[in-house]
């Protein structure tokens, strides 16, 4: 999802089935109604989009950051291709979307606010190539992130976190996936360490591939009960210089307050 000019809408092992299984087999005969978790688990309703908007983080709530409602030409899920259906949950969230289909859903963008610079400003006009150059990277040295944040009716958060899982490790040799008429080429997708937010947290680096230049985008999926915070971070001018950025720790944690 777009949630701004300069960004481009860019993990969990699956459960103990195995584990389950060898506790049934070594049950000791007791009438243990395991009926019960299942209905309650299927009983859990999702937040409606009113409800989200009050726990989506809002202008004000972290420093340094602004705090943009998304704009009406973002994509839509309907408009999102993936070359291999796998990876579909991959382009979502890739494109600022939630990796599975919610029953509700709402957006920002938080962008990083630039200082002005203190020493004797000049105009760009007025700069030689190279300086024009740098302050060109430096004022594109900002982490612009999609924040998404939805909620799912029964065991629909857990299962979204798990088509990421899997996702990640079917697609860590690339695809190819966005919008329609604004596919972005993936060469590798690669699980990093993840907040640990949230009841379980997934966190993965995609590295893409514009005309031979590659950079890396980096991501991350929190559930909270049966709500999903999704983070998608760009920042052009690190891509630009080769400089280490990630999700910002800042954004993650004052969303996790708002949804604890």
């Amino acid at each position: 999802m777009k949630r701004s000019p300069g960004v481009r809408t860019c993990a969990l092992a699956v459960g103990g089935v195995l584990s389950l299984a060898l506790i049934t087999g070594c049950s000791d005969g007791s009438s243990t109604d395991t009926s019960g978790t299942a209905r309650e688990a299927s009983a859990v309703k999702a937040l409606n989009t009113g409800e989200l908007k009050q726990r989506i983080l809002a202008q004000g709530e972290v420093d340094g950051y602004k705090v943009n409602a998304v704009g009406e030409a973002a994509p839509t899920r309907k408009t999102i291709r993936s070359s291999d259906e796998k990876c579909r949950p991959l382009a979502y969230v890739l494109t600022g979307l939630a990796p599975a289909d919610p029953a509700s859903e709402i957006g920002r963008t938080v962008r990083e606010e630039k200082k002005d610079p203190t020493d004797d400003a000049t105009s760009l006009d007025d700069m030689a190539d190279g300086k024009f150059e740098s302050a060109l990277k430096d004022s594109l040295d900002l982490d612009v992130t999609s924040l998404d944040l939805s909620s799912y009716d029964g065991d629909g958060a857990q299962q979204a976190l798990r088509a990421v899982s899997a996702a990640l490790k079917e697609c860590a040799a690339g695809f190819t996936g966005g919008t329609s008429a604004d596919a972005q080429k993936v060469t590798e997708v690669t699980p990093t360490k993840a907040s640990g937010s949230g009841d379980e947290s997934i966190a993965f680096t995609a590295t893409t591939d514009v005309d031979g230049d590659k950079g890396p985008l980096h991501a991350e999926v929190v559930r909270y009960g049966n709500t999903v915070a999704t983070y998608f971070t760009m920042n052009i001018g690190a891509m630009m210089t080769g400089k280490t950025y990630t999700v910002p720790p800042a954004v993650i944690n004052a969303q996790s307050t708002k949804l604890k």
